[in-house]
């Protein structure tokens, strides 16, 4: 005889379900059943009651976190601009990278106490997780990290989404180099591929020294990552910038603006290679003469400061 034992729960599982215990054996092609015991019975335990404020809890906070993504984009779609750019500013610099802003990049001297935390946190940010490499012999600095995190920062400083999620890499020449994207020498690129921002540091430096002559190859080759970044994601940040991008192309179209670009000249020609390089000019133009830009051009002026969202240091 041979057996085995099976545990039967008549009554589903519940509180106290009835249940029996028995033995089964095989004879000759039948099959009998022996009720061992009757009186067995096996207490199951119940959902544990403690947990299910806890259970409450999360089902209401994630309700209100679903009318609070609500109401942002209603407010970036109204407002053009996010409700919050800043959640939780945490991250220092180190005494040495902080006296680099200070004495090196004027920007950050406009903004008030509470910017220049947000604007610390950022570049802090942006100097952990980008990985900077020298080629040439080229020694990195903490100067050239700082200041390179800088000039980006500053870019999308009034962005949310702050932190360039196309650029993995900080590639820095010590001059010109040769690029084999269209094998020419280059002062900056913007490799996507690679997920690379290539400068060369002489040109960069020259570039954030002289801050009046509208060429900055910094600003221009974040500029360059930022609206590729828009043209492939849907946040409010590429949103407002495709938004504000498409109003700046239709000021174009206008006869009125065509004769003062025509008569004035202000813009360089290269920034009509084509609308990347348009709109890189542009940020270089924003940033070093926004005076001049608002009086010549203050409806071009005004689309671009709503596609940064910049509203700091007197723009």
């Amino acid at each position: 005889m041979s057996g085995i034992f099976f545990v039967l729960y008549p009554n589903g599982i519940g509180n106290k379900p009835f249940h029996r215990t028995l033995y089964l054996t095989q004879r000759t092609n039948s099959i009998y059943l022996f009720i061992l015991n009757k009186n067995l019975v096996l207490q199951s335990e119940a959902v544990a009651p403690w947990l299910a404020p806890y259970a409450y809890g999360i089902v209401i906070l994630g309700f209100i976190f679903f009318l609070f993504r609500i109401f942002e984009n209603w407010y970036a779609a109204n407002f053009d601009k996010p409700l919050f750019r800043n959640y939780l500013v945490f991250k220092k610099l180190s005494s040495a990278q902080l006296a680099i802003l200070t004495t090196e990049f004027s920007f950050y001297n406009k903004l008030s106490e509470k910017q220049k935390k947000q604007f610390e946190h950022r570049v802090a940010k942006f100097v952990s997780e980008k990985k900077f490499v020298g080629r040439g012999e080229l020694e990195i600095t903490e100067l050239m990290t700082v200041l390179i995190a800088a000039v980006g920062c500053m870019l999308s400083f009034g962005r949310k989404n702050y932190i360039y999620s196309l650029i993995e890499f900080i590639l820095i020449y010590p001059e010109e180099f040769y690029s084999k994207v269209n094998n020419d020498y280059h002062k900056g690129e913007f490799n996507p591929r690679e997920r690379a921002l290539v400068l060369s540091w002489k040109d960069f430096e020259e570039g954030f020294k002289i801050s009046n002559d509208n060429l900055n190859v910094g600003i221009h080759e974040f500029m360059h990552a930022m609206q590729l970044e828009s043209t492939k994601n849907r946040d409010l940040d590429s949103i407002r910038f495709t938004k504000q991008f498409q109003n700046i192309l239709k000021e174009l179209t206008r006869q009125e603006v065509k004769n003062q670009l025509d008569k004035t000249e202000f813009f360089r020609a290269y920034a009509f290679t084509n609308q990347y390089e348009f709109m890189a000019v542009l940020a270089e133009y924003f940033f070093e003469s926004p005076a001049d830009f608002k009086r010549i051009f203050p409806n071009i002026y005004n689309y671009t400061k709503k596609l940064l969202n910049f509203n700091f240091a007197g723009y």
